[in-house]
């Protein structure tokens, strides 16, 4: 593949999985307009500072899995434009430092919008909450000790794609949470370490020789695929908890209608023996966690 400038950027930042950070924040939206507490401008400034983080992160990861070997020569997958020389490191190192920059200045304007002055605690902990965003962004596989490199990345991805994203954007606009929230926030964050693992499970072999132990390098690739599959057993059963103790309406249930997409993901995953073969499940796991949150989303509202 034969790349322009303006082509390698887009390439580095990854359009392909922006749509799943947009899903998790899609939930807390959802759920706060649920409860008549939708605020469209808290949602609309969670969404762009999750959309800016995310291309920090993808950015990160292009430029460390470079420095740190697992973009050698002959790794099969997608084109890293760094390894490729496509960009310099000084380039993403750069462009690195736009997005945090950005970033930041996204996640202030949020907190600022939804707290003002009066809120000074929940204010300083979201900043707070904003910097660790944004360190986890960058060190998932930059710095000295990237934690994804010690297969970490999967409990990261709970945390931030899960309980701060979903949970985060429910208070910043009802500025209050009940433990019910737990699950759904919980089943999205299972869904993004879905997305993560098959991008790890494809990538097993040139992580293995570069060092980095992802979960399916530690598993093995037998078991970190039944590892995929209850990663996402998981998450429908708390949703399905979730849908009944809070059940209204059996559009609540509409959610299920997303399951065949997991399932077919579990089965491409299970039979899939090389990186090409596994490659269009990683897209397919990023639009069914999307239609997950969406129809999950609409059984809140319309039930």
């Amino acid at each position: 593949m034969v790349l322009t400038k303006r082509g390698a950027w887009i390439v580095a930042m990854r359009p392909r999985t922006l749509p799943l950070a947009i899903a998790c924040i899609s939930v807390g939206g959802f759920l706060a307009a649920a409860r008549g507490q939708f605020r469209w401008e808290i949602v609309l400034l969670c969404v762009v500072t999750a959309v800016l983080l995310q291309i920090l992160s993808n950015l990160a990861n292009d430029y460390g899995d470079a420095v740190h070997g697992a973009d050698a020569a002959g790794r099969q997958g997608p084109v890293r434009v760094v390894q490729s020389g496509y960009i310099t490191p000084q380039a993403m190192r750069q462009a690195i430092g736009l997005f945090i920059l950005l970033s930041g200045l996204s996640g202030l304007s949020l907190v600022w919008l939804a707290f003002g002055t009066e809120g000074l605690l929940w204010l300083l902990l979201f900043l707070l909450l904003g910097a660790l965003a944004i360190g986890a962004a960058i060190t998932y596989t930059a710095g000295r000790k990237p934690y994804g490199y010690a297969g970490l990345g999967d409990v990261a991805v709970l945390i931030f794609f899960g309980w701060v994203a979903v949970l985060g954007t429910y208070f910043l606009q009802a500025q209050s949470l009940e433990w019910r929230l737990w699950l759904p926030a919980t089943a999205m964050g299972l869904l993004s370490v879905g997305v993560l693992n098959v991008n790890n499970i494809r990538d097993l072999e040139s992580d293995k020789k570069a060092g980095k132990r992802s979960v399916p390098v530690r598993l093995g690739r037998v078991r970190a695929r039944i590892y995929h599959a209850l990663l996402l057993l998981t998450a429908v059963l708390l949703t399905l908890l979730y849908t009944l103790f809070s059940y209204q309406s059996p559009w609540q249930f509409l959610f299920l209608l997303s399951v065949p997409l997991l399932v077919s993901n579990v089965r491409g995953v299970w039979r899939g023996t090389s990186p090409d073969q596994i490659a269009p499940y990683l897209k397919q796991m990023v639009l069914a966690s999307l239609l997950f949150a969406l129809t999950f989303g609409l059984g809140q509202i319309v039930g």
